[in-house]
């Protein structure tokens, strides 16, 4: 009886972890600052979870890494999305991605996290999609699959990538990085040969800020997952789809209620304010009035593009207006300010 009491002592930790995100600041050297996010039923003896790199635009860059939890993976874990995997979200202080700065976070993850290591998937948008780019040419061997929304590359050498199931994404209306970048990468892993781990989908009519949306689907994750490293020659998944319907959905089955995870500070322990009480004041936080001002309330399926357009007004306009970025996820319920 007493070594059953013992034991289940020892279990109790394992089956109470609540979901956690765990800030990290001058942790490794020549790396980054950075976020790790637990799922819940997260085991330390088990290294049975996967684990996910989530690499920002530029938007996000500077030395708060509050800024990191504005958009992307970690607010749809904070939104509800259940990913069931370790999520390392580092923060690039400003200028490009480095690889090996990442791979030196990601290194010092793997010594202190039970992960699953054929299970190491790499996803970025903008300057994040370039930097998925960049880290799955010098990292080949390492990622089991990826995705780059709306980025490019200024590699010389693309022919890496094709080792890897990539899925390249971008808006035929963005502005902000042209639809061409991400189809210069294409041609060149073409000129290597062997394109067949290769997906590129060209999204007709969306723009920069649309493609975050991808970060919110459950499709994303599933089809990440689909991957190993250890798969037999390592075949990209074709069977999972994501296109301008499926953005319709980016919201679907997220509970917005309540804080989806505790946040501490990785070196104490401590912790700080909870992550939906910042988004609720975010979104809730109304623009300056005056007699001549309108407005437009956020709808399910709303984008930047098709609000500027019902108003016969531009997207950088709405974004002025309201002090916010391209790359900005839209609350339903929130009022923009159109005039």
């Amino acid at each position: 009886m007493k070594k059953i009491i013992i034991v289940l002592a020892l279990l109790i930790p394992f089956f109470t972890h609540a979901q956690k995100l765990a800030s990290y600041t001058n942790m490794v050297a020549d790396g980054y600052n950075f976020w790790i996010y637990t799922p819940e039923d997260y085991n330390p003896a088990a290294a049975d979870k996967p684990i996910i790199l989530f690499l920002h635009g530029s938007s996000l860059c500077g030395n708060d890494l509050n800024r990191v939890r504005r958009y992307g993976t970690l607010d749809a874990l904070n939104m509800g999305r259940k990913i069931d995997a370790v999520v390392v979200a580092p923060q690039n202080p400003g200028g490009s991605w480095r690889p090996e700065k990442i791979m030196n976070v990601v290194n010092w993850v793997e010594q202190h996290f039970s992960v699953d290591t054929n299970r190491f998937y790499v996803l970025g948008m903008s300057l994040g999609g370039y930097g998925t780019i960049h880290f799955v040419a010098a990292y080949p061997e390492k990622v089991a699959a990826a995705i780059a929304l709306c980025g490019g590359s200024d590699l010389k050498d693309h022919c890496s990538l094709c080792q890897v199931p990539l899925w390249i994404m971008h808006g035929t209306a963005d502005k902000a990085i042209s639809v061409s970048e991400s189809q210069k990468v294409v041609n060149a892993m073409a000129a290597c040969g062997d394109t067949s781990r290769l997906r590129f989908t060209k999204l007709p009519g969306q723009s920069h800020g649309d493609l975050a949306k991808v970060f919110y689907l459950e499709e994303t994750y599933q089809w990440l997952f689909a991957h190993r490293l250890n798969d037999p020659n390592r075949p990209v998944n074709k069977d999972i789809d994501i296109n301008v319907s499926t953005f319709a959905k980016a919201y679907a089955n997220i509970d917005r209620s309540k804080a989806h995870f505790t946040v501490v500070d990785g070196a104490t322990g401590k912790e700080a304010a909870p992550v939906q009480a910042q988004t609720q004041k975010t979104a809730s936080a109304k623009p300056a009035t005056s007699s001549s001002s309108k407005y437009h309330t956020v709808k399910k399926g709303d984008t930047l593009s098709a609000i500027a357009r019902k108003y016969h007004t531009s997207v950088s306009k709405l974004c002025k207006l309201n002090k916010i970025k391209e790359t900005t996820i839209l609350q339903i319920g929130r009022k923009l300010r159109v005039r």
